[in-house]
């Protein structure tokens, strides 16, 4: 049994909270987080104590930790946990700071220990059937990815001000999906983002609208395109085109039910946001970091790509504000 000890009990601590809980090999040992009434709910849910980070930290009997607090916290919480040998699940980015990440990594290399970064898209169902397909090249050579992702509303200008911008915690999942998809590095970038649906995006110095070009070595190419609202739900979708034809996962709906009428067809929206889209790549993602631990392996999707993922980000904020194509610099 791997006891656990989670850190943040926002939205996506509690998604990750409710797995850790049914998880058959693992015991949700602490909650941490600086809200006391937010980490008691989360314990009085899933029987796991309330700690603050010391306590919980220096238990020997924690051997792992699931860093799912507020994105400025990651890079010292990972730190801390790898010097004290435990093994580390991290929610992207690891830090809004390549200088920090790139601190926080080496610790974590000097450790010896695993980890895992939160890219859950990999392990979505739909998403990962299309990467084996791709890598058992039915479709030849990869030439165009095309990924778009929006989400059915924008935040608040309480949760935009405690981010890291739409680049770094949004768009990110999409420079990771572009890199695994293209089976190459991008080298060179464009950004260019607008701010069209919401004032505080602008406010903030932030885009809510963006769109990019990646390119790499041997002319590979992938199109993202993000927004912060889309009506209709939540919209993820992914297309690869090659040498011999194409690959395509769309987005998921509550039902399949299709009703066809005389004016017109219809479906179910899109399910509404990230919980119920990702809910099964979240489990899933678990899983493999649980047995990871186990067996002493190195996580699918680790530290470099969580490094190589921001690297890409801070290419496209140079790009957006310069208005040119840039380099990527690993």
């Amino acid at each position: 049994m791997l006891d656990v000890c989670l850190f943040g009990a926002g939205l996506i601590g509690s998604v990750h909270a409710v797995n850790l809980a049914r998880h058959p090999r693992v015991r949700l040992r602490y909650v941490v987080d600086p809200r006391p009434e937010a980490a008691a709910r989360i314990a009085a849910q899933t029987g796991a104590t309330v700690a603050d980070a010391a306590t919980a930290l220096d238990d020997p009997a924690v051997g792992a930790v699931m860093i799912a607090s507020a994105t400025r916290s990651h890079a010292d919480l990972a730190a801390a946990a790898a010097a004290r040998g435990k093994a580390i699940f991290c929610e992207k980015p690891i830090d809004l700071d390549l200088a920090r990440t790139d601190a926080c990594l080496a610790a974590v290399r000097a450790a010896g220990v695993i980890f895992q970064i939160g890219f859950n898209r990999r392990f979505d169902p739909s998403f990962r059937a299309l990467k084996h397909r791709l890598d058992a090249r039915e479709i030849g050579s990869v030439e165009q990815v095309i990924i778009t992702s929006r989400d059915p509303e924008p935040e608040t200008e309480e949760a935009l001000a405690a981010g890291g911008g739409v680049f770094r915690e949004m768009t990110i999942h999409d420079f990771d999906m572009a890199r695994h998809l293209l089976g190459e590095e991008p080298v060179a970038l464009f950004a260019t983002g607008s701010s069209l649906v919401s004032p505080a995006y602008a406010r903030l110095g932030d885009y809510d609208t963006a769109m990019f070009v990646l390119r790499t070595a041997s002319g590979r190419q992938c199109h993202i395109n993000n927004s912060v609202r889309a009506s209709y739900g939540y919209d993820q979708r992914i297309e690869v085109h090659g040498s011999d034809g194409m690959l395509r996962a769309g987005n998921r709906a509550p039902t399949s039910v299709e009703h066809s009428g005389v004016r017109a067809v219809s479906t179910d929206k899109p399910l509404h946001f990230f919980v119920e889209r990702y809910a099964e790549s979240y489990a899933a993602e678990l899983d493999h970091f649980v047995a990871c631990v186990e067996q002493g392996r190195e996580p699918e999707v680790g530290a470099e790509d969580g490094r190589k993922a921001m690297i890409l980000c801070e290419a496209a904020l140079v790009s957006a504000a310069s208005g040119r194509f840039e380099p990527v610099r690993y």
